[in-house]
């Protein structure tokens, strides 16, 4: 650990991060590679961790979460990541779905969910992108009506990870507003057994343990209670979830561009073509070395996002994540085209376990939101810029 992160992190935070890194070396990233092989998932890690109280280490000690925040989840994932072994389900099970039901939920919810997801007995998926919205909350035609006590909910949604493994989805739909017809985002739990929640894999080049579906609601009927905090507060609610994926994207991002840093540095301080290494080549160095100094200042905005989100302010919270989110999808692209670069055609073998990432680095600068979305952001919200949509 350098001595800037040590200054930097608590005690206890530099502990969390010896103590996941440690867990992250003992399966690896020959132990990803296995399970994407067979077309499994990555359920051991995901059981080991929950039973050391990492996975729900943001949720409230009261519903058997370890009574963190984003900054210490975030450091769980980095570190997987950094070890070639991230749990992709860690950024919509315990940050967003987590995150909004314990702020937002009844407390019968709190109950029924909260500790389930901190000891990784019960999974949930998050369900906001639509095929022709993206994930433009104004947008999404997904909608629910009251129906007696309760609602119906009907509409698509793409590209949801983990529905084959998760409990329920946290769906975000729209209700019509009674004093004005205009329709409103609100936040549904979806179990998966419900009738009418149908779901269909989509086929993806990209090779992951968790795999993308199209769900479709063909009438679900759900109870009163499957609807999450206020209805009049469902913009709020939506955003409370999606900073913290923003937030632990951009960890999944800077772990991932670790890992891949790590086996250059390993393999250009052993790999020797004439005298020296090849490390000692300022052409093989320098780029290296750039890659280091934009991860680490992506991590400096992943906490500063981290810190204000878990102090209250979301609004603050918001623009850093953003700026998080996109400095660590960049880093994390530039590390991996640099890794693979350095090691030539071992590059681009299963042995060194690089290849893949290529594809991989690419859904830190998509997913959740698009680089080209961030820089919008930016430039209407911190720069006062006029839209031009």
């Amino acid at each position: 650990m350098s001595t800037a992160r040590t200054v930097l992190e608590t005690e206890e935070h530099q502990a969390l991060r010896a103590a996941v890194a440690a867990l992250g070396r003992r399966y690896g990233r020959d132990y990803m590679t296995t399970v994407i092989r067979e077309g499994s998932h990555t359920r051991e890690l995901w059981a080991e961790a929950a039973k050391l109280g990492y996975l729900g280490v943001n949720l409230p000690e009261a519903y058997g979460g370890g009574g963190g925040g984003m900054a210490e989840l975030s450091i769980v994932l980095e570190e997987l990541g950094a070890a070639g072994s991230p749990l992709l389900m860690m950024i919509v099970s315990p940050a967003i779905c987590g995150t909004v039901i314990a702020r937002f939920g009844t407390e019968d919810q709190k109950r029924t969910w909260l500790p389930g997801l901190a000891d990784g007995g019960l999974t949930m998926a998050f369900g906001i992108t639509e095929p022709d919205a993206g994930s433009n909350a104004h947008r999404i035609t997904t909608t629910a009506r009251r129906d007696g006590d309760g609602w119906v909910l009907s509409g698509r949604k793409v590209f949801v990870s983990g529905v084959d493994i998760a409990d329920a989805t946290l769906i975000v739909g729209r209700t019509e507003d009674a004093r004005s017809g205009k329709l409103k985002p609100c936040l549904f739990i979806v179990p998966r057994d419900a009738p009418g929640f149908g779901r269909n894999r989509i086929d993806m080049e990209l090779h992951a343990p968790e795999k993308q579906f199209e769900l479709v609601l063909d009438d679900v009927r759900l109870p009163a209670d499957a609807l999450v905090g206020d209805e009049d507060a469902g913009l709020l609610q939506l955003f409370a979830g999606l900073n913290p994926e923003r937030i632990m994207t951009a960890a999944f991002g800077i772990g991932m561009g670790r890992f891949a840093l790590g086996r250059a540095v390993e393999y250009a301080r052993a790999r020797q073509v004439w005298k020296e290494p090849i490390g000692a080549h300022q052409a093989i160095a320098h780029p290296l070395a750039t890659a280091h100094i934009d991860l680490e200042l992506a991590r400096l905005m992943m906490q500063k996002a981290a810190r204000l989100y878990d102090e209250g302010d979301d609004t603050g919270a918001g623009e850093a994540a953003n700026m998080a989110k996109y400095a660590a999808g960049e880093a994390c692209v530039k590390a991996v085209d640099q890794a693979v670069h350095t090691l030539g055609g071992n590059g681009l073998t299963r042995e060194y376990g690089l290849a893949s990432l290529i594809t991989a680095s690419r859904v830190a600068r998509i997913a959740p939101v698009s680089r080209e979305m961030i820089l919008n952001y930016v430039s209407h919200q911190t720069l006062g810029l006029p839209k031009s949509y």
